[in-house]
């Protein structure tokens, strides 16, 4: 009996009927992998953060990230002290995730991964992944009103630009202690956008609007302007945008810049093919990996299963579907004075959801018109959104850090 007991005490089944929430966070952890493993959506991500919320959750696995705030002096210990204590979770997190490295390693990823070029093509569409911000500021608004910190308020706010990094950097920086949730809520929508934007824009356009053909509208109304050399004005962008941003809002250089250096190395070409391979794989995917499971490994039963979180899973769900509507809106004032129309759909991709954002705006255009064909437009107000994004992050840092 001493022996059938001490195997019962080396087993997590007490423990996990002494912490029945922690069955809850299990729960939860299935539902999120099985939406990336079954249903697609966004694998890349969701299995890693997933199997992190499965893996903290676990009594006695010492894999759970233990925040700053609950244990000040983790954060004075060095690497092999805290690994000896609270375990390789913990130690990867400090290291990776609270000195903000893997978020602009991540940006590093996705600039060698995009193509500027429709962008560039199309630099009037541009406005409109600007406009997208709108949810960010108006939920950051709403927040503070109902009792958020500015700090919380803007980490939460942020969530509308629909760019998981973005999101996770600036709630490094402004509310660590609300980065599970706000990470969650932040890639779960991303997942969600073949359902979230086709929702916000049977609510907010006609079949009228979505019918305005942007090939049809080029031919009557041609640009006054052609880029001759576009290869010379590809290598040049980054370098000349990062210039610009970095004087105006020093605060959005580290992800920009990074952003803007993996698109530099993949447009030089064949001097740089080694960068942008390491950039775009080996660097991309290792960071997502440990950015996903670290992630994941901060959601326990005590720091997730609350009324604050709750709290950000609607207002995150708000300001996602206000991006969308505040693209939409600026599209339609620059229809009521603009000879040239312009489909609603491209307000609407001024998320940073890239490419997904630009694939089912075209897929609904195509829905209402078989021959309108809008993929490239799009994804220059999508492409349009990430910088946006990481500027609006930019901002929230400078004023509330």
């Amino acid at each position: 009996m001493d022996i059938l007991q001490k195997i019962y005490d080396m087993t997590a089944f007490s423990d996990l009927l002494a912490q029945p929430l922690s069955l809850l966070m299990l729960g939860l952890a299935g539902i999120i992998l099985y939406l990336g493993i079954f249903k697609k959506y966004e694998p890349l991500l969701l299995v890693p953060i997933g199997f992190g919320v499965l893996l903290a959750n676990f009594p006695g696995g010492n894999m759970a990230v233990i925040s700053a705030e609950a244990m000040p002096e983790i954060k004075e210990m060095n690497i092999l002290k805290m690994a000896d204590q609270f375990g390789i979770m913990n130690m990867l997190y400090y290291i990776l995730i609270k000195t903000g490295l893997l978020p602009p390693l991540i940006f590093m990823g996705v600039g060698a991964m995009t193509d500027f070029g429709p962008l560039l093509r199309n630099l009037r569409l541009a406005f409109f992944g600007a406009a997208a911000q709108l949810g960010i500021f108006s939920v950051l608004i709403a927040a503070i009103l109902i009792g958020f910190t500015p700090q919380e308020a803007g980490a939460l706010g942020i969530i509308g630009g629909a760019d998981g990094p973005t999101a996770i950097y600036t709630s490094i920086i402004l509310a660590p202690h609300l980065l599970g949730p706000i990470a969650i809520a932040a890639y779960s929508y991303m997942a969600l956008v073949p359902v979230i934007i086709p929702w916000m824009v049977k609510l907010t356009t006609s079949d009228k609007e979505l019918r305005i053909n942007m090939k049809q509208q080029d031919i009557l109304y041609p640009s006054t302007y052609k880029i001759k050399n576009l290869k010379l004005v590809k290598i040049l962008f980054p370098i000349v945008l990062i210039i610009c941003v970095s004087l105006l809002v020093p605060s959005s250089t580290p992800l920009l810049g990074m952003l803007l250096f993996g698109n530099l190395v993949k447009e030089i070409g064949s001097g740089t093919s080694r960068l942008f391979d390491a950039a775009s794989n080996t660097i991309m995917n290792t960071s997502t990996i440990f950015l996903g499971l670290t992630v994941g490994a901060t959601m326990t039963a005590e720091s997730f299963l609350n009324t604050q979180t709750i709290m950000i899973i609607v207002g995150g769900f708000i300001a996602f579907a206000f991006s969308i509507s505040g693209g939409i809106l600026a599209v339609k004032i620059y229809n009521l004075f603009s000879p040239k129309k312009i489909n609603p759909l491209i307000g609407a991709t001024g998320l940073s959801a890239v490419p997904m954002a630009s694939r089912v705006a075209n897929d609904i255009a195509l829905s209402k018109d078989s021959s309108n064909h809008i993929l490239q437009y799009a994804m220059s107000s999508n492409i349009s959104g990430v910088i946006g994004s990481a500027v609006a992050a930019g901002i929230l840092i400078s004023f509330l850090s």
